[in-house]
């Protein structure tokens, strides 16, 4: 079967080595392109709980090294987040030459509205979700608490819902 196009299992994981290290360095490029902006994002991450904090109360760092980490990781998800694309495009170039023709014309819709959909429920969390959530959450709280919420706590609430 020597015309036939298949290829060894070395040559796919060789292919499989390339796809997975290109998806790491876009996301790593993206994180270092944004890391100027960390304290930034990580402000506009915040702003729908700060909105809806009671006076008097705020965010708070309960560890050394929070304020530079808490930043640092959004950033990396951020990276992950504005790669999800690039990551698709790289996941159907080493499948789709395994693929029959019509198996590509259903693969095509898919990779594209869910990439749509991963954007919209981000962004339907952040500005519908997020808002309603945290005026329950703070006004739920006993009259004699304070509400301070730390700041990884708060990053590692958002990613789950945003990634989950």
């Amino acid at each position: 079967m020597k015309g036939h196009s298949e290829q060894p299992l070395i040559k796919h994981l060789f292919e499989l080595r390339t796809t997975a290290l290109r998806c790491i360095i876009s996301i790593i490029l993206i994180t270092i392109i944004l890391l100027p902006f960390a304290n930034q994002i990580y402000s506009f991450i915040a702003t729908p709980l700060i909105a809806k904090l009671p006076e008097g109360s705020s965010m708070i760092a309960t560890e050394v090294a929070s304020p530079f980490f808490a930043p640092f990781k959004l950033t990396l998800f951020c990276g992950i987040f504005f790669s999800i694309p690039y990551i698709l495009y790289q996941t159907w170039s080493f499948i789709a030459p395994g693929l029959y023709i019509n198996e590509k014309k259903l693969i095509l819709p898919l990779l594209v509205s869910s990439s749509l959909l991963f954007y919209l429920g981000i962004f339907f969390a952040y500005y519908v979700v997020f808002p309603i959530l945290f005026a329950f959450l703070t006004t739920t709280a006993p009259s004699n608490i304070t509400v301070m919420t730390d700041i990884n706590h708060y990053l590692d609430f958002i990613l789950k819902l945003f990634f989950a």
